[in-house]
């Protein structure tokens, strides 16, 4: 039974157009074609990854930090109380009601128990030196990799003429430049899913996992069925602006504000071209109107566009993301605030101010959780 729906799960019908199958990928007369198990490679390539990271973060992330200037902020620790912290593993937030219930439990007086809660949060909150080790490591990734990926697909035809990305398909030959690519971008976002744990968790946390979902699922498919002249195209149109986006947050922890002002300008400028344009309307029309007038529609070609669709949503939500932080500091001189972060509460600030930041109403209702701590310096997290 197994072994009966193996064989209809990757029938031919499903996966290529009619008349083409699996059988034209297997290697013959010195030319190679993509395999199933070539993916197992990506699990040592990133473990690989992870040890790495760990060296680079250590023997370059730290000394560059203390280059550039960068310092965390001395964070007030708070008295043990049990009471407090069984509340805090419940909820890191307080209502009215639940403070109320504190101060008499506990003794304090309200205030004295928002201000526990504030310094309790910032304690597990990651510090400056972390955020800038992780931004470094990704910044050296996407960079080596947007010109691994340049020096692949420069001499290729398809780059210029996306068309010919299906010439011979499925029967277009592996070359090694095209395997090293996939095999390192995939085992990359392998180990971004393994460390996802002690990574920084911002507020688009789901909208990342789908995106490494979404993305090691294209990787290997295309790799798969042979897209791989498609997915080279991606993974480029993917790293040409995620290396401008890590810079800027390395410049913004190391306080070079003007730099990271720049920076972030030009990111958002390239995020734009290469996934609002190129993308959308050059390497998905390719893939999704011109096979068309090729074959006719089979499951296979849905499924990939499908996967396809669903990073172009994610880059129209962080492109609305973008777009209000480039036009918060456009206007003035200052940090943009990343929307996608757990900011720092800070202690100079009147209790009122903290609580109307982080205290829930009693109806539920959030009170404003992204008052800029100072408005002259905003920050990109």
């Amino acid at each position: 039974m197994l072994s009966r729906l193996y064989e209809q799960i990757w029938a031919d019908w499903i996966w290529f157009p009619e008349g083409l199958g699996w059988a034209d990928l297997k290697s013959h007369d010195g030319l190679v074609y993509p395999k199933t198990s070539d993916l197992w490679a990506t699990i040592p390539i990133a473990l690989c990854f992870l040890v790495i990271r760990q060296i680079f973060e250590r023997t370059v992330a730290l000394p560059l930090a203390s280059l550039l200037g960068v310092k965390d902020q001395r964070r007030l620790h708070v008295t043990p109380n049990p009471t407090l912290e069984f509340h805090f593993n419940t909820s890191k937030h307080l209502t009215q009601i639940s403070t109320a219930v504190l101060s008499k439990q506990t003794g304090w007086t309200a205030q004295q128990v928002q201000r526990w809660f504030r310094r309790r949060r910032n304690q597990e909150r990651p510090s400056k030196l972390k955020k800038f080790q992780e931004a470094s490591w990704r910044f050296t990734f996407y960079l080596l990799a947007f010109f691994a990926g340049l020096a692949v697909l420069a001499d290729k035809p398809w780059f210029y003429d996306m068309k010919q990305m299906w010439d011979g398909f499925p029967k277009m030959p592996l070359l090694p430049s095209q395997y090293w690519y996939y095999m390192i971008e995939l085992g990359f976002y392998v180990s971004l899913v393994f460390s996802v744990a002690s990574d920084i968790k911002r507020k688009d946390f789901k909208e990342q996992i789908v995106h490494h979902v979404a993305t090691i699922s294209l990787i290997s498919f295309s790799w798969l069925v042979n897209y791989i002249r498609a997915g080279t195209l991606i993974m480029l149109v993917h790293d040409t602006s995620d290396y401008l986006m890590e810079s800027a947050k390395m410049f913004n922890y190391a306080g070079w504000r003007r730099t990271c002002n720049c920076i972030f300008t030009l990111f958002a400028a390239v995020f734009i071209v290469t996934r609002l344009v190129i993308l959308p309307f050059w390497i998905i029309h390719t893939t999704w109107v011109y096979p068309l007038t090729l074959y006719r529609p089979f499951l296979g070609f849905y499924f990939f566009n499908g996967l396809l669709l669903v990073l172009q949503a994610l880059h129209v939500f962080w492109a609305a993301l973008i777009l209000r932080m480039v036009v918060k500091f456009l206007p003035g001189n200052h940090i943009v605030e990343d929307e996608r972060s757990d900011k720092e509460e800070t202690e100079s600030d009147d209790d009122d101010h903290h609580e109307r930041k982080g205290v829930k109403s009693q109806n539920g209702h959030t009170h404003n959780n992204h008052t800029p701590l100072n408005n002259n310096h905003r920050k990109l997290e």
